[in-house]
């Protein structure tokens, strides 16, 4: 009865934090896209309804699910570790192990997120946070917790492994910055914003630089980093030419409600290959 009392408790407190973070991102990103939008998008209920599910969703589901293997794991790697180096990561400057923990994240979370377009299962979930044709801030929050889960491990598991995100002390600052900082940047990127921010774009990852990933011609599976587009180069995925994507979405539209989205067979299939370059709408 206990466990349930603190679990509940948990879900009451994420679901507190997340609804302050939506007031907040509300406030932020609603007029910047009514002033500088790049498309005239238009959004009905049923959508925005199902944007918001997928939000309170993905913030407390995977959260729970991640408390457990990243448990074990902190568990594993004290007994591995050896203890000089935790003491000299423990030592290093909070700004170094923020920026070190962030390009590490990124580096990992790339990889996850790159193998999600590129293994048919993993696609199957990912394919949902592609499926919408228009763009705007609240479309990162459409995926699949399975999808989420994944990924997140992905960018998590070489922090701990590397001591940048001990559960006391500074790690745990560093872990919170990064996941704020990673959390906001993912609202903005997606964000129907026309803004272009000249020599920065190859410091910095923008909503130009993440539209380009969410294309639908033959530029598609390009610019997986969510930060840092000097990733993308380093491995070759780094597309961002002048103009915008001329169209977004997948070949295979998912079904149209929440519900069907999360509880569909696991037969989505191989991703077909890429289709000719069509002109947009």
């Amino acid at each position: 009865m206990s466990h349930l009392i603190r679990q509940a408790a948990a879900i009451t407190n994420l679901s507190f934090h997340l609804g302050v973070w939506l007031v907040l991102l509300t406030v932020i990103m609603l007029p910047l896209e009514r002033l500088f939008a790049l498309r005239h998008n238009r959004r009905n209920s049923q959508q925005i309804l199902a944007d918001l599910g997928f939000y309170f969703l993905n913030g407390i589901l995977p959260t729970l699910v991640l408390s457990i293997p990243l448990a074990l794991l902190m568990a594993a790697l004290s007994y591995v570790t050896p203890q000089d180096y935790t003491d000299w990561v423990t030592a290093l400057p909070f700004g170094v192990k923020l920026v070190a923990g962030l390009l590490i994240a990124e580096i990992g979370a790339y990889w996850g997120h790159r193998l999600s377009h590129k293994i048919a299962f993993l696609w199957r979930f990912h394919s949902i946070h592609h499926a919408p044709e228009h763009l705007d801030w609240l479309v990162n929050t459409r995926a699949h917790p399975v999808d989420v889960v994944f990924t997140r491990l992905c960018g998590l598991v070489p922090l701990y492994a590397l001591a940048l995100a001990q559960p006391t002390g500074s790690g745990s600052v560093v872990a919170a910055w990064i996941s704020v900082i990673g959390t906001f940047w993912a609202f903005f990127i997606h964000a129907n914003m026309r803004w272009r921010l000249g020599p920065l774009e190859w410091l910095i990852s923008t909503p130009a630089f993440h539209h380009w990933h969410h294309t639908n011609d033959t530029h598609r599976d390009h610019n997986y980093a969510a930060l840092f587009p000097v990733v993308d180069r380093l491995f070759g995925t780094h597309h961002l030419p002048a103009q915008w994507p001329p169209l977004y979405g997948i070949d295979a539209p998912p079904p149209p409600s929440m519900a069907e989205q999360l509880l569909r067979p696991l037969g989505f299939g191989a991703r077909p290959p890429a289709p000719q370059p069509q002109d947009a709408p």
